[in-house]
């Protein structure tokens, strides 16, 4: 379904979405730096500020925290040498950061060994693919 109540689409994989998401939906629509359309997914709810299960893409922005604050949810920005990346590489390497993203309380936990063999990992291809800047 696709809805049309702000400045950009809301394109809705649900049939039922609690109104305080939806609002949540139609706020992100109207800012001035969201991009081509809101996605939102079925398993979406309220949250602080962006609804769980809600996807923004951004023009010219980056919005680290756009993640809907749901509980185990997180993300990082880490600034980077590059300026463009193509779509060969940009597959390898969603492919290997998929294999070492942290899933899951225990692999939160500092050290243990699931979050050490990640962050070594992570480390590494942080090290081979990105200058820091």
């Amino acid at each position: 379904m696709i809805i049309k109540k702000g400045k950009i689409p809301i394109k809705i994989w649900t049939e039922t979405m609690e109104s305080g998401a939806m609002d949540q939906a139609i706020n992100l629509s109207n800012l001035p730096f969201a991009f081509k359309h809101i996605a939102i997914m079925p398993d979406t709810h309220q949250g602080f500020g962006m609804p769980i299960g809600g996807v923004m893409a951004t023009k010219g922005y980056i919005v680290p925290n756009a993640v809907g604050v749901d509980i185990g949810c997180g993300m990082c920005a880490v600034r980077t040498s590059l300026t463009e990346i193509p779509k060969d590489i940009l597959k390898i390497m969603m492919e290997e950061i998929r294999k070492v993203i942290p899933v899951g309380f225990n692999r939160h936990k500092p050290n243990s060994k699931e979050y050490n063999t990640n962050k070594k990992i992570a480390k590494e291809f942080i090290d081979n693919y990105f200058e820091i800047i």
